[in-house]
C-alpha cells in the first residue's frame, strides 16, 4: 500500500513565523534548499521525512501537528456554509476546498466569517425586530458564537491555563485538599467563602470579599465553582494576556470568553492533565471511574477527555457534545475528523437523542458518517435540579466518541463487534449536506443532489435523489 504524502505547507510556514527564521535560516536547519523549502511551503511538494526528522530534532516539535490542526474542521464549516441556498448553483469540488483549507486557511477562515456575518443580518431582518432601528448597524458575529469558535479552533486545549491549573492542582491530594487549597488561596486574597442554603450555585459579593456557595451543589461542583473563583481572583493576569492574543470583536465576547477560561482553569485543577490522562489511559477510559476518583461529575469527566491535546502528551481525540430535549448543540468540541453542524440539532440517527428514553443508562453506538469513517459514540443524559421541590429540571444529553480504530483502548467497546460493516449505522452532520440518498429521518432534501419526483411512486421519501 504506497504511503499517503504529507502536504503541510501552512503548518511549515507558522512554525517558522512563530520562531522568527528567514527561509534561508529555516531551509538550513532542516538540512533542505531554499527552494525546496519554498516548494513545500506553498504545497507544491510534500514535507519529506528529512524534514519531519528535523522539525522533530531541531526544534522538539510533536510532528503529529502537521498533520492535525484545523484542516478538517475548515473543510466541513465550509461545506456547510456553501450548503446554504444562497450558494446554489455554485458546486465546489471538495479538492478545491481542500486546497483553500491547506494552502490558504485565513481566507477559509474569512470567508465562514463573511456567511456568519450575511446569516445574522438576514435572521435580523427577517425578524422585524422593533429593536432593530435601535441597533447598531454593523455585522459582526454575535459574542457566543466568537466564543465557541475560539475554543473549537484551538483544540479546546489553552496551553498556558492548562499548565497554570496543573501547577495549582500539585498542592492537593484528592478532591476534598483541593477544596481546601481552593478555599486558602481565596484566603490569601481576603476573600471569605460561605456555604449557605441559598439557590444560586456562586454569588461573588464585591463589595464584603465573601463568597457564597449552595449547599445544595453537590460536593464537585462546590469544588468546582471554588476553583473557578480561584483563576477569575488569582490568575487574573493570565486570564486577560489570554484574552489580549484573542483580539475579540466585542466587550461582550471577551467577559464570556473569561469565564469560559476560568471554566477551562476549574477543570483542568479538578482533573490535572498528567495524572488525569494516565488515570484514563489506566481504566481504559471509564467515566464513572475517573468521576469517583477525581470527585468530577460524568459531564466534566467527557469534557476533560475531549481537551487532552497537549503537545507531546497526547490522548485519544475524542469528540464531545451536548444537547437539550429540542435536539440544539449547547456546547461541542472535536479533535476528531467528525464536526458538528455549526448551527441547528444534531443528526436524529445519533444515539444522543435516545440518551433521554433511557436516563441513568449510557448507551453504546457504532456509528458511519458519509467519508466512511467509523467511529464508537457514548451517550448519556444528564439531569440539573436545582435543589428544591417545584424548581425546573434543566435535562441534557452528552455524547462522547472517537474513531473505532481507538476502541480496544475503551472500556465502552468490550463486546461490540467492530469488524462487522453492518453493526455501524449511518449518521451525518445535518440533513442538508448529507449525501446518503436514502435515509428515512431525512428533514431536507440535500442541496447537492438532483430530486426526481415521481408522482406514480410514494417511498419512505416524497422524491428520489439522483
Amino acid at each position: 500500500m504506497a504511503t499517503q504524502k504529507l502536504y503541510a505547507g501552512a503548518k511549515l510556514r507558522e512554525v517558522r513565523t512563530k520562531m522568527g527564521h528567514t527561509q534561508k535560516d529555516f531551509a538550513a536547519k532542516l538540512g533542505v534548499s531554499l527552494p525546496y523549502l519554498n516548494q513545500m511551503e506553498n504545497n507544491n511538494r510534500p514535507v519529506s521525512t528529512t524534514v519531519v526528522l528535523a522539525l522533530a530534532s531541531e526544534f522538539a516539535m510533536d510532528v503529529t501537528e502537521l498533520s492535525s490542526g484545523d484542516g478538517e474542521r475548515l473543510i466541513s464549516d465550509m461545506r456547510e456554509v456553501l450548503s446554504d441556498p444562497l450558494f446554489e448553483g455554485d458546486k465546489l469540488p471538495l479538492a478545491d476546498l481542500q486546497l483553500a483549507a491547506s494552502n490558504a486557511p485565513a481566507l477559509a477562515r474569512a470567508f465562514i466569517k463573511l456567511h456568519q456575518s450575511h446569516r445574522q443580518t438576514h435572521e435580523r431582518l427577517a425578524s422585524l425586530d422593533e429593536a432593530l432601528g435601535r441597533e447598531d448597524s454593523r455585522t459582526t458575529p454575535s459574542p457566543w458564537e466568537e466564543v465557541r469558535d475560539f475554543f473549537h479552533y484551538c483544540d479546546n486545549y489553552i496551553d498556558p491555563v492548562d499548565r497554570a491549573a496543573e501547577h495549582f492542582a500539585r498542592l492537593a491530594v484528592d478532591a476534598r485538599g483541593l477544596q481546601r487549597s481552593a478555599i486558602d488561596a481565596l484566603k490569601a486574597s481576603s476573600i471569605s467563602v460561605s456555604f449557605d442554603d441559598v439557590e444560586p450555585l456562586r454569588r461573588f459579593a464585591p463589595e464584603t470579599r465573601v463568597l457564597h456557595l449552595s449547599t445544595r451543589a453537590p460536593r464537585e461542583t462546590q469544588t468546582f465553582q471554588l476553583l473557578l473563583q480561584v483563576a477569575l481572583t488569582r490568575q487574573n493576569d493570565l486570564l486577560e494576556a489570554t484574552l489580549d492574543l484573542a483580539r475579540f470583536h466585542t466587550p461582550a465576547a471577551r467577559d464570556i470568553a473569561k469565564i469560559g477560561l476560568a471554566n477551562y482553569f476549574a477543570g483542568a485543577a479538578l482533573m490535572p492533565y498528567a495524572t488525569f490522562l494516565a488515570s484514563a489511559q489506566s481504566c481504559r477510559h471509564d467515566l464513572e471511574v475517573l468521576s469517583g476518583k477525581f470527585g468530577a461529575s460524568i459531564e466534566q469527566v467527557a469534557h476533560r477527555l475531549s481537551t487532552l491535546q497537549r503537545p507531546g502528551a497526547k490522548g485519544i481525540p475524542f469528540f464531545f457534545v451536548r444537547v437539550d430535549q429540542a435536539g440544539t448543540i449547547t456546547k461541542r468540541h472535536s479533535a476528531t475528523r467528525l464536526q458538528f453542524a455549526r448551527f441547528g440539532g444534531a443528526c436524529p440517527l445519533w444515539n444522543v437523542h435516545s440518551a433521554f428514553e433511557t436516563p441513568g443508562r449510557f448507551l453504546r453506538q457504532l456509528a458511519e458518517t458519509p467519508d466512511g469513517v467509523r467511529y464508537i459514540s457514548l451517550a448519556r443524559d444528564i439531569s440539573k435540579p436545582a435543589g428544591r421541590f417545584g424548581a425546573p429540571v434543566r435535562r441534557y444529553a452528552i455524547s462522547l466518541g472517537c474513531e473505532v480504530r481507538h476502541a480496544p483502548a475503551l472500556v465502552y467497546a468490550d463486546g461490540m463487534d467492530t469488524s462487522r460493516a453492518s453493526a455501524f449505522e449511518p449518521i451525518g452532520i445535518s440533513c442538508r449536506i448529507c449525501e446518503r440518498k436514502a435515509c428515512h429521518q431525512r428533514s431536507v432534501p440535500p442541496l447537492e443532489r438532483q430530486l426526481v419526483v415521481d408522482p406514480n411512486l410514494r417511498d419512505v421519501l416524497p422524491y428520489q435523489v439522483e
